[in-house]
């Protein structure tokens, strides 16, 4: 397979690896950009796999919530530039999105696309400037002892929810448990999951994690009757870090989020169990 140089960029934005490194890996696995990413990890020369397709979009994240607060909704609106994404109409329509998502409920992206495409079109039109209906997610309380914590980033780049569960339905309303609401959410923002929690991994990307570094370890020359277990203690590292229940509290490095639940559950006296998130973010950074 042909490289070219556009893949080796592609590579090396995901990577940081150097370019002669980024294309030898490309060679090295005929073309395959995510095997390309293990080998240059690997051999040492990229620290961790980013995602690929690193969007460089302007835009905004916007919030919507029923009167009753039993549904809530996140919506994206991308643009090309900062100057418009901070435009009253730009804004105003990025709002609708999130309320469409929220009234119309859409099952996937070509049904949001069908209600909203035609007004984001008008507005391209009246802006000059090319627009994308992005990423979306709503969520409706299953029963009244559900919590949603919410939390849009200052600028309008990224937005959170996360799903608690408490033991008595009056803990609803009980201000500890909302700020841990509130708490969670911004952590999603800020450490940015992948899953709830090491049950909830895909395997495979686990077992793809473990033997990245058990191919590491035997590259550095380590005995083998240890390279298991050094492959074991990367997997238990990756999952802290990926892992929403295991990753230390952002604000107390001390303690970990699941930490956090039990003492907020214990304070209140009750039992509360997060049981899910969602995280839009424009850009990868």
């Amino acid at each position: 397979m042909a490289i070219t140089a556009q893949m080796v960029k592609e590579l090396r934005e995901m990577t940081g690896a150097g370019m002669m490194d980024c294309k030898k890996a490309l060679v090295e696995v005929n073309g395959d950009m995510e095997k390309a990413v293990d080998w240059l990890r690997q051999k040492g020369m990229a620290k961790a796999a980013k995602k690929s397709g690193r969007a460089t979009s302007e835009g905004l994240v916007t919030l919507a919530v029923s009167d009753d607060g039993k549904h809530v909704a996140l919506a994206s609106l991308l643009c090309e530039t900062d100057f418009v994404a901070r435009g009253d109409q730009f804004q105003n329509m990025a709002a609708q999105v999130a309320q469409a998502v929220l009234d119309n409920a859409p099952a996937d992206a070509a049904a949001l696309e069908a209600s909203m495409g035609p007004a984001v079109t008008q507005l391209i039109a009246a802006v000059g400037e090319n627009m994308q209906l992005g990423g979306f997610a709503r969520h409706s309380k299953e029963s009244e002892k559900e919590v949603v914590g919410h939390y849009l980033h200052a600028n309008g780049k990224i937005g959170t929810l996360v799903f608690l569960t408490c033991g008595k339905a009056e803990s609803v309303t009980n201000p500890e448990v909302l700020a841990l609401a509130k708490n969670l959410a911004m952590q999603v923002a800020a450490a940015n999951p992948v899953a709830l929690d090491a049950a909830s991994l895909d395997q495979a990307a686990v077992e793809r994690e473990r033997e990245v570094y058990r191919q590491k370890a035997l590259d550095e020359g380590k005995p083998a009757q240890i390279v298991d277990k050094i492959a074991d203690g990367a997997v238990k590292k990756f999952q802290k870090e990926v892992c929403l229940m295991e990753q230390p509290y952002i604000r107390d490095d001390k303690k970990s989020i699941s930490d956090l639940v039990r003492e907020t559950g214990k304070a209140v006296g009750d039992a509360i169990a997060v049981t899910g998130f969602e995280r839009i973010q424009l850009a990868a950074e």
